[in-house]
């Protein structure tokens, strides 16, 4: 059980009233604007541009768990609280992810063209599966990503990145959002999956196209499938060892469908939730003055500002769905079987119980739901985790004085249930020449200090400190080069006058580094 709703407000069940309340023809700015049969809060349609606002409403009406309505007005219950999301993944006796369960689409409210059936649609995956089958394709999945080399990975991630900063650094100006951040999962994804030769552009439009859920989504959608078919064949032909030709040699016995399925689910769900990921982590780094004190500082480092960002803006807002087996109750809320639940990692990561200041810094807390929990919790998170990390630090260390171009309130978002997605973010920073991308990415010259707190200090500049200063000191020379990124720091250091190192202590300390990020 889970604790009780506070409130006591709010209909006994999810059923709405057969017909439509006055609040249907309410004017738009009137607060039931919003509302459907049976006063229920839809979370689509003119009264939901703000989901942020309208969960808070829902969660002072009626507790941790709220109903209210989908797309066609489909009554749904969103999982607001923090435990209770917790209690609903980690309870597969209670909870399903078969939606062929649901009562609305038993009782035909769930059209075949409703915008959110991609998403709650049945499917042979394991994403879905439960019991006996779920263990035999999950154990497939998990096994294959198990066999990435972490390090090898990262350093594959390092080089993705440097081919990337390539593209527009010597222009002083970019679109990270379009030029880097919508390429780099799909770039590293690619190779993951065993098909380096199918990242390009027109992969990357397609990712995106059908995601969104446009006019050509269905035409996205099957050209990516078709790559996904091409590399099945391929693998089940010539075995490798990438993440396909595991899926393909596993002994669960995955058929031609249920691998380019899984490849499908692999691709599409991480690279959508990196991207999300990505993205806020480097609007952090460009907008928010409390991380970037604590970075230039030394008091966060670039994955602990990940994981910041995985409480404050979980790369997706709420996932389809999950389905009650049983009558039971959750929240105070006396749930139906076949009822549908919408997993919210949003505003659960903001559960007033779990974080009343919002703004304190939740540095090494891992408690969030950005990856969900549970029998379905994200297996790739890892991975996820290590393109944000590796692809922040990397543009840091090539871009050190890189600056958001335009006021932060300009920045726009497209929004849906499923997540936020951050339109643009450009920047400006002085212009640099390409790189090797196999040698360890560093800034050359001093750049132009940012207007603000400087992201990353200067290795010249603080070389050439008063004698004295911890910068010019053997420790602190380390600590500049861990805190740049750039093991190359010494050397301008040693030229500037600064005391020298023991040549030892030197390469220890680069090798050790190089060891623990893997590039």
């Amino acid at each position: 059980m889970t604790p009780e709703n506070p409130s006591t407000a709010g209909p006994p069940d999810l059923a709405p009233d057969a017909g439509p309340g006055p609040a249907l023809d309410a004017p738009p700015g009137c607060p039931a604007h919003g509302r459907g049969p049976g006063g229920l809060t839809r979370l689509y349609g003119p009264g939901a541009q703000d989901l942020k606002e309208l969960y808070e409403e829902l969660r002072e009406k009626h507790g941790p768990v709220a109903p209210a309505l989908l797309h066609d007005d489909v009554p749904v219950w969103v999982v607001l609280g923090h435990a209770e999301n917790l209690h609903m993944v980690r309870t597969p006796s209670q909870f399903s992810r078969d939606s062929r369960t649901w009562t609305p689409l038993l009782d035909g409210m769930v059209k075949p063209d409703h915008p959110l059936m991609p998403h709650i649609a049945w499917q042979p995956i394991c994403a879905h599966a439960e019991g006996d089958e779920h263990k035999r394709l999950r154990g497939a999945v998990t096994s294959a990503l198990k066999a990435i080399d972490d390090r090898s990975l990262r350093r594959y991630i390092n080089r993705s990145s440097q081919r990337l900063v390539n593209d527009f650094c010597e222009k002083g100006r970019a679109e990270l959002i379009g030029q880097f951040v919508e390429h780099l999962p799909m770039a590293v994804m690619c190779h993951i999956l065993g098909m380096p030769d199918e990242y390009s552009d027109r992969m990357v439009h397609a990712a995106r196209d059908a995601l969104k859920g446009s006019e050509t989504a269905i035409a996205s959608h099957a050209y990516v499938m078709e790559a996904l078919t091409r590399l099945t064949a391929l693998r089940r032909a010539r075995p490798e060892a990438d993440f396909a030709g595991h899926l393909v040699k596993h002994p669960a016995g995955l058929s031609d469908d249920e691998v380019r399925e899984h490849l499908r689910l692999v691709l599409f769900a991480a690279y959508e939730a990196t991207v999300n990921l990505l993205s806020n982590a480097l609007r952090m780094v460009l907008t928010d003055p409390r991380f970037l004190a604590r970075l230039s500082g030394g008091q966060m480092t670039v994955p602990e500002a990940v994981e910041q960002s995985l409480w404050d803006e979980p790369p997706f807002s709420t996932v389809f769905a999950y389905f009650a087996k049983q009558d039971t109750e959750l929240g105070g809320q006396r749930i139906s079987r076949g009822d549908g639940l919408l997993f919210a990692p949003a505003p659960g990561n903001v559960d007033p119980r779990v974080r009343p200041d919002l703004s304190a810094n939740m540095q090494g807390n891992r408690s969030h739901l950005a990856f969900g929990g549970g029998p379905h919790e994200c297996p790739g998170q890892d991975i996820g985790r290590a393109i944000a990390e590796v692809g922040v630090d990397a543009l840091l260390a090539r871009l050190p004085d890189v600056q958001l171009e335009c006021d932060e309130s300009e920045l726009r978002w497209t929004t849906s249930i499923a997540s936020r997605h951050l339109v643009g973010l450009p920047v400006h920073f002085e212009p640099r020449p390409q790189q090797d991308v196999i040698v360890q990415p560093t800034h050359g010259e001093v750049p132009r200090p940012r207007d603000s707190l400087p992201m990353i200090p200067p290795a010249t500049t603080r070389a050439t400190a008063p004698s004295g200063a911890a910068a010019t000191g053997p420790a602190g020379a380390a600590e500049d080069a861990a805190t740049q990124g750039a093991t190359a720091a010494a050397a301008p250091a040693q030229e500037a006058g600064a005391p020298a190192r023991p040549g030892t202590a030197a390469g220890a300390w680069r090798r050790f580094l190089v060891w623990w990020r893997g590039y």
